[in-house]
Parts: C-alpha cells; structure tokens; sequence
C-alpha cells in the first residue's frame, strides 16, 4: 500500500461508531501519515431490528453486513469495537485489533444527582448482555432487570425519561463521546470482568490482501516460540526468560518448570496446552487458534515448549499456521532434555578415543505406533531415544535381534533435568525390568557412555533436595545457596508480592518523615521497587531502620546503609528497642508492611511517642503451584511462607523432613502449628539459613564418623 493512497473504511453510522472510525484513521495515519480513509455507512441487523434483546441475538448482530461489504469488495475494510466480532469471523475475512484502547471497565449510570442509595425496590436495570445481568442479580437484588437498546444517547435518554433506575454500560463508550460526566461509578474489574475486546477497536479486511496484511504488521507483535529447557528454570536461556517477562500471554506445554510461569508479568495470562504420553487435552488445530488470534489481537504471546522448541515439539506446525496469515514470529531455541539427561548428569555421548558421535530419534511413529530403531551402522554409537520408555521391551529386544549384545549398558533419565531426575542403569537384558511403570518422561541412552556418570556426593548437602517455599525474590538467593552447598534447590513459589497503589502518594512525602522503618528483605525490595515507579531516586530516603542484617543487605545492594539495626532480637521487640536507642521524642516514623503483616508494629512505636504513619507497600497474593516434588527439607523464610504452604499440604507432610527457618515471627508462625524447626538461621540472612540446615546432616554424619 502506497502511502498517499486512500481506502474505504465500513462502518456503522451511530456517533459512537464515527468517533471510534475516527480513531481508527488516526491510529492509521500514525503508520501512513499521507493515507485517505473515506468512511462509508452501513446499517446492520443490530441498527435495523432495535426490538431484539441483545442477550439472545446473533454473534454478527452488529457486524453482519459489514462483512458482507468487505468480502464483496465494496469498501476495503471496515472498523468495528473488537467485542462484536464473533469468535471466528466469517471465512474469506481477517482481521487484527488496533492499539492501544480505552479503558475496559464497565461502569454503572444513574440519573444526574442520584445516588445508588436512591435505588428503590423494584426500580429496572437495563442491561445488555448476560454478563452484566448477573451482576446486577447478585449486586442490585431489590432491582428488577430488563434489556435496553439504542445508541449510547438513546439509552441515557431512556434513564433521563424514567424508563430506567441504572444502567451498566462499558466506559469506553462514555469516555470516546466525552460523556465520561455521566459515569456514576466504575466497576472493579474484579468484580465484572469485561469481555476481552472491550474498549478496543478492530479492522476486519479481505484474507489475503496484501495491503492490509502489511498494514497489520505494525500493530502486531512477532509470537515467540521458546524453548523453557529441560525441568528445572536453570536451563532456560536468557532469551527465553526475557520473552516471559515482556508477554501478555503464554501458551505453555505440560513438561515446563512451572516455577518460570511466576516470571510472569502481574497481568499476563497463561494457558496449558501441552500434550503428554500421546495425550492431547487441547487439539493442534485449537492451539493454533489460540496463537493466531492472540497475535491478531496485539499481545505479546510466548508459546513455551519443553526442552527446545525444535525438537520434537510440533514447532513446524504451529509456524505454518502463522505463516499462513503472515504474522511475524520468531524462535528461541532451548536447552533439550537431550542436554539434561546427557551432559548434565556425565553420560557423555562424544569423547575423544570413545565415541564420535551419536543418534537421537525416537520409536514413535505417527499415530501411537512403534518403529524399528536398530542398524547394522549404528551399532558401536551411543543411542538416546526420545519417547522410549514406554516400549522399552520392544525397543530393547529389537537392538538385540539387530546384533547388539545382551550386556550392552542402558541409561534411563526419568525426569531430566528436573527436581525428580531419575537415573537408572542396567543392559539390555534388564533394563526394562528396572524401570517402574509410572508414567514419567524420559530418554533412553544405549552404549558404553550409560555406564557413566556425574558424582552427587561430595557437597555438604550431597545432593539433596530443598524446597524452597515463599516469594521468588526468597526463592533466588536461598537457590544459590543451595547450590553452593551442593543440594538442589525446589523453588516453590506461593506467594506473589504486588504493589498497593494507593502507597505511591505516600512515597512521594518521604521526605516528611524523619524515619522509615522496615520490617523485612521483602517490604525492602519493594520500598525499592516502589520508589522507581513513583519518579523518586533514593535520595527521597529518610534515616531507615531495618529489622535485621538480611533486610539491611537489600539496601546495602543498592549503596543504602540502614541507620538503625536491632542487636539480636529482629522481631517486634528488637526493633522497638532499637527504635528507643537511634530516635528523638516525637519523631515521625513511616513504617512500610505487607497487607498481612498487621499494626502490631505501628501500635507499639506510638505507644512510645512517636508520631507513627503505618502505610501497605504490597498485599501478599496467593500462588496455586502444581504438585510439590519430592524433597528432603524445606526452608521457610517468612509467616507468610509457613501459612500458604499449609494451605497447601497438612503439617504432617513435614514428617521426617528438615525444617529450617529464619526470623521470629516465621518461628512463631511453625509453632503455633506444631511443627518442630530442626535448623534456627544464626543470623537473619539466607546464606546461614542454609548453612545452618546442611549442618544438621553434617552433624548427624559426624556423629556416625566419629
């Protein structure tokens, strides 16, 4: 498309319509600036039959000869708000929404100097879909409901005339003819959710038409197929992970680490459509719809496979689908379990003098069944087999019946890479004796390498498995000292820290404080965090004081040195006595917390004359992980911690494990659901938590040494 070429647009001919048709040429113009769009009026069904309830119409009410006119070429294109285009738009149309939008809520209107409190018994509602006449049911129970039709204008004029007591209608619609006067009151997304075009608007065109093909492809985001490497988040790139923190949505497979979905942004949504052990919940072909109108619709989609995306995952498929469209993507490739079974546990597949190579392939055909595997050529290479565990006796004897030896030595990694990798090591002879029927993903490894291997034992934690529940923030550093004490870490996380909006304008009076005080490494990180989306730097700072040396070495990281440090005791009392030491008469304190860390703090600190502000930085949201692997210990680092984990599982899960636990109210919070702490961290900080825990077992050992 040239850009001093002009095209029809259709449209439907409501004021509303035009404004909204309006904006679309705008949105056009900012990509064609010298580009002519001609509105040209239709009516459709809904225009024409106003008697209809909207509640039980047709999904192309409102679009219906719109299409007709773009399909026949009579106009190029037309416009429409994104939540009247029905789920599949008719065949031989495409389309794409257009950015940015107004804001999706929905809003509830009243006549001018009403209030909801003047809603009568029996007064009517007017409604437009099923959505918000649920909501009135549940919220307006004394209000009688009933279907309302017309124009923006008209609907208002019906509530001016008595003919209504409320309407909910979308605030889009108010806010694009500058109505937004009329608005009453909004409704909390969490209370209503909008359908999920509302407040945007879409281009319907000709499939295929190049014009608008190239047109959409600045309003549209390239799909990013990664690779979430094998079973654990270490082996997932960098690029990967980047992809994850940018998107809006992510289109996920069954055998991913589901800790990476907590890299998440706080508003993306994620979708499992993995496919496992011939077992496909979600079709392709709906896959592919997913990936393709999610991409239509301007988000920045991640479709994460296991392992890398090339590899057995159904990459080819899903790119065509795309390809077809002519949408943009692009593929970041991933560590394979490949890697995890073979370099990451020492069966090396290529060594000088040993072997020169390899064969990767699997036993599967298409459809479920199983193909030959053996040859003459391939005998005195190693062989790793995808997908062979569950005909493990017929591959095997099929490597016999082709010449192998009997005693040849096979490696199975269940798991690889993973909190539950599993190796087991046999011949053939036996190995498929050796494996337990349950159904685990794994790789068969054949050859002279299966008889290696990497030694777990010389760490002081000698392999062992640490859960890791709480926040991610928790999660990382006390992963890293796992690993530095030869364990494995199990991050687990249950808790999602999100910023409280209404703490900002208290953030921007800090310097009307002469103290701060923070009771914990997470209100630090989000005291921080806080302050770079508020504009402030952290010369904004008051004098601090801090809890204890972990939540001081969060400032620390930043060249923030904390005024005041309790000695010994980092709990209510050691920070009021601390408080008692470092503050003047009178002083005006800000104490930051989480929503669920209560007043008890701020309560005692005035009680001893200080001029107190107790302000929520962040509310604790609750995270709801898949099953929890199997694991050795678990390391809690806040109440909060203890309390979502118990939530999940009953005190007794803990049986038999190490527990290990830092601060007094994570003490408190273990105790008070009678649960013995094995391991008390010496200082308030993550690195002796975990020393303190693999000394219970270096002691036990020593003991038995000695």
């Amino acid at each position: 498309m040239k850009s001093g070429q002009g095209f029809r647009v259709g449209t439907r001919g409501s004021r509303l319509a035009m404004v909204q048709t309006e904006e679309a040429a705008a949105e056009i113009r900012r990509v064609l600036p010298s580009a002519t769009v001609s509105p040209v009026v239709f009516t459709t069904p809904g225009d024409r039959d106003k008697a209809r309830d909207l509640r039980g119409s047709a999904s192309d009410f409102f679009t219906r000869d719109l299409h007709d006119a773009v399909r026949d070429g009579v106009v190029d294109c037309a416009i429409h708000s994104a939540k009247d285009l029905e789920e599949r738009p008719p065949r031989g149309l495409d389309w794409f929404w257009l950015s940015g939008g107004a804001d999706p809520r929905d809003v509830v209107v009243l006549r001018r100097g009403d209030t909801e409190a003047d809603l009568k018994a029996g007064g009517m509602a007017g409604v437009s879909s099923e959505r918000r006449e649920t909501y009135c049911r549940k919220r307006y129970p004394h209000l009688r409901i009933h279907g309302i039709r017309g124009t923006i204008e008209e609907r208002l004029a019906q509530l001016d005339e008595g003919g209504y007591d409320l309407l909910v209608m979308a605030a889009a619609a108010l806010l694009r003819l500058g109505m937004e006067e009329r608005i009453t009151r909004w409704i909390p997304l969490e209370e209503l959710e909008p359908p999920e075009g509302q407040g945007h608007l879409a281009l319907t065109f000709r499939a295929g038409d190049a014009r608008f093909l190239r047109l959409r492809s600045c309003f549209v985001k390239p799909v990013v197929f990664a690779g979430a490497g094998s079973g654990s988040v270490e082996s997932c790139t960098i690029g990967a992970a980047d992809a994850l923190a940018r998107c809006d949505i992510c289109l996920y497979d069954s055998l991913v680490a589901p800790e990476l979905l907590g890299g998440l942004p706080r508003a993306a949504r994620w979708v499992d459509v993995g496919k496992r052990c011939g077992r496909q919940p979600v079709p392709q072909e709906e896959i592919n719809e997913w990936i393709t109108n999610a991409a239509r619709r301007g988000w920045r989609v991640v479709r994460l496979k296991g392992g890398d995306p090339g590899i057995f995952g159904r990459l080819a498929e899903e790119i065509e689908a795309l390809d077809a469209l002519s949408l943009p993507y692009r593929v970041v490739p991933g560590v394979s379990s490949l890697n995890a079974a073979t370099t990451g546990t020492g069966i090396l597949l290529t060594r000088r003098g040993v072997s020169r190579g390899f064969i990767v392939m699997t036993p599967r055909l298409e459809g479920g069944g199983v193909g030959p595997v053996g040859r003459e050529g391939r005998r005195d290479l190693p062989l790793a087999l995808f997908m062979a565990v569950g005909v493990l006796e017929s591959v095997a004897q099929s490597l016999v019946a082709d010449g192998l030896d009997e005693e040849t030595p096979v490696a199975v990694v269940l798991d690889a890479g993973s909190a539950e990798e599993t190796v087991i090591r046999g011949t053939l002879a036996d190995i498929a004796g050796r494996v337990p029927a349950a159904e685990r993903p794994g790789i068969v490894i054949v050859g002279s390498c299966a008889a290696g291997g990497y030694s777990s034992e010389w760490g002081a934690l000698r392999g062992r498995c640490v859960l890791l529940p709480g926040t991610e923030m928790h999660g990382k550093k006390a992963a890293d000292a796992v690993r530095d004490l030869g364990g494995f870490p199990l991050p687990l996380p249950l808790i999602r820290m999100v910023p409280e909006p209404e703490c900002v304008p208290l953030l921007r009076k800090l310097r009307e404080f002469d103290w701060v005080v923070v009771s914990s490494p997470s209100s630090a990180r989000m005291l921080l965090h806080g302050l770079r989306n508020a504009g402030l730097d952290l010369r904004s700072l008051p004098k601090l004081l801090v809890a204890g040396p972990g939540t001081a070495d969060v400032f620390r990281e930043c060249g923030v040195f904390p005024d005041a440090i309790p000695d010994r005791d980092f709990g209510v009392e050691g920070i009021l006595a601390a408080a008692r030491r470092a503050l003047p008469a009178c002083a005006t304190v800000l104490r930051l917390r989480s929503d669920r860390a209560g007043t008890r703090l701020s309560e005692e600190l005035m009680r001893c004359g200080f001029r107190v502000t107790d302000g929520i930085l962040y509310r604790n949201e609750r995270l709801c992980p898949g099953r929890i692997p199997p694991f050795d210990a678990v390391f809690f680092a806040s109440a909060s911690a203890v309390e979502a984990f118990l939530d999940l599982q009953p005190a007794k899960a803990l049986a038999g494990k190490i527990v290990a636990a830092m601060g007094a109210p994570t003490l408190a919070a273990l105790d008070r659901n009678g649960i013995r702490v094995d391991s008390v961290a010496a200082r308030a900080t993550v690195d002796a938590a975990i020393e303190g825990l693999a000394a219970v077992w270096l002691r036990k050992e020593w003991e038995a040494l000695s």
